[in-house]
């Protein structure tokens, strides 16, 4: 069975990268230090550091094996992309059907969502429904409030 596809930005894969790295050279060493420092105080079986440490080392591993497979997963997005049509990449702008102000989203994969800094993933309620519209066209998303309504007045 393939693997599913991790959609990542130039910045999102370099982001990964950059904590791969740290948890390879600095994460690791810190805790194996920390594991050596419990084992010599004794007894193992009643050491609540050295479980913490152990517990802390698994962590860093599945960690490291996640990022790894992302990577290893990774397409990357085209923000320079030009279409008329909304696409992973495309910096959106909506308008909610009953005024407001423009919103603006970018549509990114889950690994980069920030709904805070306006990206969404393509797999959102929202970002669903916007992928592949036009500029003029109008999708209804449902949310648990009941229904938004929106329009898209920008795509780049």
């Amino acid at each position: 069975m393939a693997e599913k596809p991790i959609f990542l930005t130039p910045e999102g894969r370099a982001k990964l990268e950059a904590e791969l790295e740290q948890l390879k050279t600095v994460r690791r060493a810190e805790v194996a230090e920390r594991i050596h420092s419990a084992k010599e105080e004794g007894d193992i079986m009643e050491n609540s550091a050295y479980d913490e440490a152990k517990n802390e080392q698994a962590f860093v591993e599945g960690r490291i094996m996640t990022i790894e497979q992302m990577l290893k997963n990774a397409v990357m997005i085209d923000e320079t992309r030009a279409s008329d049509s909304v696409g992973i990449g495309s910096y959106v702008s909506v308008l909610e059907r009953g005024g407001g102000d423009d919103e603006m989203y970018q549509i990114v994969g889950s690994a980069e969502a920030d709904p805070t800094r306006g990206r969404i993933s393509n797999e959102s309620p929202v970002g669903r429904a916007l992928l592949g519209k036009r500029v003029g066209d109008e999708v209804q998303v449902k949310i648990p409030d009941g229904v938004r309504h929106l329009r898209i007045t920008e795509i780049r």
